[in-house]
């Protein structure tokens, strides 16, 4: 790995020297980080959850409606402000090896500022300037020369996205900054990693362009709706950097959050997205098959089978439209009745579909047995209701957990009537952790056939803030005021698992951490 230095001009002051870049797992020789002279401003993080499609797969290519829900999965952006004296911005991404400096002198302001190309951060920009791209090139061209071509293309792309957000949002007078960002979120995989990363990006420089007031615990809905749109569309932008053209779900769910259905009729018009704001938070068994697949030939397996078979096919991608249809509508009726909890019914109601969606995204072609192996395990364990999510053909399956599967009788349920409280919902994947009912086999089987799990939690919160980047744990630091998360400690903690152990969105008790704050509608 390239060695970056990033330095303080500050002669009188300790300044930031030394600095390597960390490993694949954020391993960081202590004595490579020194304190920097007085910063402009205190250290803070961003954080967006990953997503999953829960209905919808494959029909939405060809104008179907599609569900897609956050996920508790996240990723973790950590800004550092260095002294003024200092000219240089850092990206540190050490779960995809990517570290690189740039002057921030030598970027290309004159052709984002010019009057014909700037934008101010108000605008609801909608697409991609390649004339800016362009100017970028020289810039991302130089990060990670010794790397393979696979890798040096991802990094060119990241590296891409961020430069053209800082660029857009900020000026030739912008501080300079030391941006790390972790992730919890495996990447590739479908599950809107890149999303969440440049949703993290896009809030973190409108934040510092002072283009947000939020969140704030009394801030006005519309003007809560009005930010979420402005971080959703620069964070659309920075998708467009790494994906050309992205259909746009992935980062509204990882900036808005909880659930939304999403609808495109017509390709030459923006798509129909309508948010479901009071989607349930529900516990779910996410499983990586570890079998590599890739979306374009999925696709493309559905366009052959509609082109031989178009009245069968179309049946079915009709059938799998209206899964979703179904599923909104139980949502909508539980949003109307306005309960704290999740009814029994709702949740066998919307098992029931994910078995449904998943048996006709078979009848497509778009399955494999990795991913029928599991089925079949969740089935024999009782705990559950399995579908595959995104292209199919491996990847992740998801597996919404039946509390009466899995072995919770009426006092742990905690009911109130029929409702189990919502609380209680989301410790419900700790219960594969604490090996309750069927699950304690099923814990076993997945180790065995070599499945990546997660338990994580469906529909929760979007895009949210830790200002300044302070975490009151309970710990003994915490009474002293919380535990201060710098850069240092936030790169060199190992994997996910600590990643999320040190700055998780979510605490022991599977709530909210003091501390962090989330825009609401």
């Amino acid at each position: 790995m390239s060695t970056t230095h990033v330095t303080d001009d500050s002669s009188s002051e300790e300044s930031v020297g030394r600095r390597s870049s960390p490993d694949q797992n954020g391993r960081t020789s202590r004595n490579h980080f020194r304190k920097s002279s007085i910063p402009l401003a205190p250290p803070f993080m961003v954080s967006a959850p990953g997503k999953v499609i829960v209905y919808g797969e494959h029909a939405v290519v060809h104008g179907k409606p599609a569900m897609a829900a956050a996920i508790s999965l996240r990723s973790y952006l950590h800004v550092h402000t260095l002294t003024k004296s200092s000219r240089t911005v850092s990206l540190f991404f050490p779960d995809i090896s990517l570290s690189h400096t740039w002057s921030i002198d030598a970027l290309p302001w004159s052709t984002f500022q010019h009057p014909s190309k700037k934008r101010n951060y108000y605008d609801l920009v909608t697409a991609l300037d390649h004339e800016l791209v362009a100017s970028l090139k020289p810039h991302t061209d130089a990060v990670s020369p010794d790397y393979p071509p696979h890798e040096r293309r991802i990094h060119a792309h990241t590296a891409t996205a961020f430069l053209y957000l800082f660029l857009s949002l900020g000026s030739p007078r912008s501080h300079s900054c030391i941006y790390s960002l972790r992730s919890a979120i495996p990447p590739g995989a479908g599950l809107g990693s890149s999303a969440s990363v440049t949703v993290c990006l896009a809030t973190a420089l409108l934040l510092q362009a002072h283009a947000l007031s939020g969140p704030h615990p009394d801030q006005p809905a519309p003007e809560s709706a009005t930010q979420l749109e402005r971080i959703n569309r620069w964070a659309f932008v920075g998708e467009c950097c790494i994906h050309g053209n992205p259909s746009g779900i992935d980062n509204t769910v990882s900036t808005q959050g909880k659930a939304a259905v999403f609808q495109r009729t017509d390709y030459a018009r923006p798509p129909s997205v309508r948010m479901l704001r009071r989607f349930p938070s529900l516990p779910l068994l996410l499983v990586n098959t570890m079998q590599v697949r890739s979306t374009a030939t999925e696709v493309a397996k559905v366009a052959r089978l509609r082109e031989g078979h178009p009245e069968i096919a179309d049946g079915v991608l009709e059938a799998i439209g209206r899964v979703t249809g179904s599923a909104e509508r139980v949502i909508g009726r539980a949003e109307e009745d306005g309960a704290e909890g999740v009814s029994e019914g709702t949740i066998r109601h919307l098992g029931e579909l994910m078995g449904i969606n998943h048996g006709l995204l078979v009848a497509l072609g778009v399955s494999h047995p990795k991913l029928e192996r599991l089925r079949a395990l969740v089935e024999q364990a009782g705990v559950g209701w399995t579908k595959l999510t995104g292209a199919g053909g491996g990847g992740c399956a998801i597996t919404l957990l039946d509390p009466k599967g899995c072995g919770m009788d009426h006092s742990e349920r905690e009911t109130k009537g029929s409702e189990i409280d919502v609380p209680l919902m989301e410790k419900g994947p700790k219960m594969l952790e604490n090996g309750v009912g069927g699950l304690t086999q099923l814990q076993r089987d997945l180790e065995a056939e070599g499945f990546e799990k997660f338990e994580t939690i469906l529909g929760g919160d979007g895009v949210g803030v830790l200002y300044p980047a302070v975490l009151h744990n309970g710990s003994e630091e915490s009474q002293e005021g919380g535990e201060e998360i710098d850069q240092e400690k936030f790169l060199s903690v190992q994997g996910r698992d600590g990643v999320e152990k040190l700055v998780g969105v979510l605490g022991p008790g599977r709530g909210v951490r003091e501390g962090w704050r989330f825009w609401t509608v």
